[in-house]
């Protein structure tokens, strides 16, 4: 699996999109990696032409004819084939690919093509993702993986209505942990950026139940914090208790510590310039965005508009971060 990984990583840039890690850690279960820019990874290969994808096309063709590729990394390539072939208009051979999918990791396909699809989505051709999510739903009807990635898409579009009707639906069909957590994750996204914050903040705290440690925990504490701001409860209160004697050294924890009222917004925004964990995963967005609903908690509009702005600038258009920060502008 590292392997697979370290190849995307190294030399995929379809997108141009900044590229949040996934964990894969337990089930599939996206809302456990490290809160970075919040935006998936974007995979693509070197030579992508665009629109088209000719190119792309070509060298993904090389790279899977490779007979010591493992089944993980055969399955990652032919995700991102299936796509490119939906792009082109050959959805036969997309669904080909897919179905291949389910021969080479009969177990796991639709958890790849589950992390592939929205950051391939990212690039802009978010029809071609829904196609291909849409024929691999017709080889394993109501799986809540897929249909996190269908809604993790349509949030993309700022659909955010149709997002949450498929994330109630993910939700009444998980059985496994991370997938009850994903869905409840996103679902409070959903709900966050349709105004409703009140359900949107029991969805990030539900969604906390289970998680092994204090990393994973970092995104619902941040992303409950901003719901229950939005509905004037105690949120940081509730941060203060649910953090208690964590430490906050590594990133986000300065994002954490500045919520808590223990660090300035200039120690911030310098935390999120210098830390090397900030640096890798594009920190100035999220500390933008929080920042924002710090002035939104003391009634400073201005404030907020402000860092919403800024957010929008620095985030990735893929990220949790943009969608909300577009979202609370409408309403400030």
């Amino acid at each position: 699996m590292g392997y697979a990984f370290g190849v995307l990583a190294a030399g995929l840039a379809l997108s141009g999109e900044a590229s949040a890690q996934r964990n894969a850690a337990e089930s599939w279960d996206p809302s456990a990696r490290g809160f970075s820019s919040g935006g998936p990874a974007a995979p693509s290969l070197p030579g992508a032409t665009g629109g088209g994808g000719g190119a792309t096309l070509e060298s993904l063709n090389k790279i899977l004819s490779a007979s010591q590729l493992s089944a993980f990394d055969r399955s990652i390539y032919l995700s991102i084939r299936a796509f490119q072939l939906s792009r082109l208009g050959r959805e036969t051979d997309s669904q080909k690919d897919i179905a291949e999918m389910g021969k080479v990791l009969p177990g796991d396909w639709q958890v790849v093509l589950s992390s592939t699809l929205p950051g391939l989505a990212g690039g802009g051709d978010r029809a071609a993702a829904l196609r291909t999510l849409d024929s691999a739903l017709q080889r394993k009807p109501g799986d809540p993986s897929l249909t996190i990635a269908q809604a993790q898409v349509y949030m993309q579009i700022a659909d955010f209505q149709r997002a949450l009707g498929l994330l109630d639906t993910a939700l009444a069909s998980a059985q496994a942990p991370g997938d009850r957590r994903s869905a409840l994750f996103y679902r409070g996204h959903a709900n966050f950026n349709l105004g409703n914050y009140a359900p949107a903040a029991d969805d990030f705290d539900a969604s906390l139940e289970g998680r092994p440690n204090f990393k994973s925990k970092q995104a619902p504490l941040l992303w409950r914090y901003a719901a229950q701001v939005r509905v004037r409860r105690d949120a940081r209160t509730a941060l203060v208790r649910d953090v208690g004697a964590e430490s906050l050294n590594e990133w986000p924890g300065p994002i954490l510590r500045f919520l808590m009222g223990k660090g300035t917004a200039g120690e911030l925004e310098v935390a999120a310039e210098s830390d090397d964990g900030a640096k890798r995963s594009n920190g100035k967005c999220p500390a933008a965005f929080f920042i924002g609903m710090d002035a939104v908690r003391r009634g400073d509009k201005q404030r907020a508009r402000e860092q919403f702005q800024l957010a929008q600038a620095r985030c990735p258009t893929v990220s949790e971060l943009n969608w909300a920060a577009s979202s609370e502008l409408k309403r400030l």
